[in-house]
């Protein structure tokens, strides 16, 4: 998407679409867990791979900045999780590296994207 083009809806936004990525690798990444994980680590990080495009589609629907912001900051928070998460996957060995190490690389692409988003909206109050 073009700079120029009109963003009419949070599917329009360029971090929602790299966070619907993220969650996607997330579950791709924790259908490789051990099955007594289904209700703990694998279900955490799913969890907290979902908020992260949650909270910046509820927080672009949100009538201030503010409130736009406070939901952004909600979405760095689930991503800082992801990261802890996916690191205790990798370093237990849970799952195969290649798949752990793309939504990695995905986390740390949409937390460059939030902390910018959220600079910018700060500096347009």
């Amino acid at each position: 998407m073009e700079a120029s083009e009109r963003i009419d809806s949070h599917r329009d936004l360029i971090v929602w679409q790299r966070a619907m990525d993220l969650a996607v690798a997330a579950y791709q990444a924790t259908s490789d867990f051990p099955p007594e994980e289904t209700f703990g680590l694998s279900s955490q990080l799913r969890r907290a791979a979902v908020s992260v495009a949650a909270n910046i589609a509820e927080g672009y629907g949100r009538a201030s900045s503010g409130e736009y912001i406070h939901f952004l900051g909600m979405a760095r928070g689930s991503n800082l999780e992801l990261q802890t998460q996916l690191e205790i996957a990798a370093r237990l060995g849970m799952a195969d590296r290649q798949r752990l190490e793309r939504a990695a690389a995905l986390s740390d692409e949409v937390g460059r994207m939030l902390v910018s988003l959220i600079g910018k909206l700060r500096g347009s109050r």
